[in-house]
């Protein structure tokens, strides 16, 4: 087990344990407002992290924030990552004038900035965390097929593949049979990796003020309201930030564990070292 692995677990632990936890339990009501203890310090008034600006309070809401991120990070990834392979998959298996074609659509997709994407989908489809999986969806899709092509390419020139389609099998039996299982772990260090953007596009959106909505709790939204405060109470803008920061990290770290764990290719490459 590698240090990256157990550092990217360890990380993740702490993201999963607050979001998973705050559907059962947390100190306070993340919505409930307390004006008498605004701004409360660290430590005081039964607040462990303080309370914001409108007397609410931040571990509560720190965790709220946390199942935010982890539902819409969730649900945009894996419907990301699922249709991105498949589509990279059937890409490499087509004829090169098709995978040609296709191949450049998938450029123009990734080209696609995402937070200007997520403006578009607010205009015409209103502000909220569907706005944020819908557009992250949107960008991550062409993404994942796009890091698929070039690796099952690669899987279907071996000589047992060939040896598969020689027998007998279809193109697309072959495809799934026998080159989905040799690139799974790099479809699963990109999951990984598409995690950590998704966390930080959710709050990057609901910064913008296009994600989540009141009374939902977002880190971004944490972020932007506890600018008026800046001056007064910096650990507003650095617990959400630190939140953040510490999934995303824990998500970077995992992929390049998996990768060393998973990946014959980088083990050979470490032995050899």
């Amino acid at each position: 087990m590698t240090p990256s692995l157990v550092i990217g677990a360890a990380l993740l632990a702490l993201f999963l344990g607050a979001g998973l936890l705050s559907l059962v339990w947390t100190p306070y009501d993340p919505g409930e407002i307390d004006v008498a203890n605004r701004l409360a310090p660290m430590g005081s008034s039964g607040h462990l992290l303080g309370t914001d600006g409108l007397g609410r309070d931040v571990l509560s809401m720190i965790m709220a924030g946390a199942r935010n991120s982890l539902v819409v990070a969730g649900i945009a990834t894996v419907a990301a990552i699922v249709p991105g392979t498949v589509f990279g998959l059937l890409i490499a298996g087509s004829h090169r004038t098709l995978r040609s074609l296709f191949s450049r659509i998938t450029d123009i997709g990734i080209a696609l900035p995402g937070l200007l994407l997520a403006l578009v989908l607010a205009t015409a489809i209103g502000p909220g965390n569907t706005t944020s999986i819908v557009a992250i969806i949107t960008w991550f899709v062409p993404v994942a097929t796009r890091v698929t092509i070039g690796p099952a390419r690669q899987v279907l020139a071996l000589d047992f593949v060939e040896a598969a389609l020689a027998y007998g099998r279809s193109k697309h039996f072959v495809l799934f049979r026998h080159v989905l299982p040799n690139i799974g772990p790099l479809v699963l260090a990109q999951t990984s990796v598409m995690f950590a953007s998704a966390v930080l596009l959710e709050a990057a959106l609901s910064y913008l003020g296009v994600g989540a909505q009141p009374p939902a709790v977002s880190w971004g939204r944490m972020l932007n309201e506890a600018q008026s405060f800046l001056g007064v109470s910096e650990s507003l803008i650095i617990l959400p930030g630190v939140a953040i920061a510490t999934a995303v990290l824990g998500f970077n770290f995992l992929s390049d564990g998996l990768r060393s764990l998973l990946d014959p290719h980088v083990q050979t490459k470490a032995v050899t070292a």
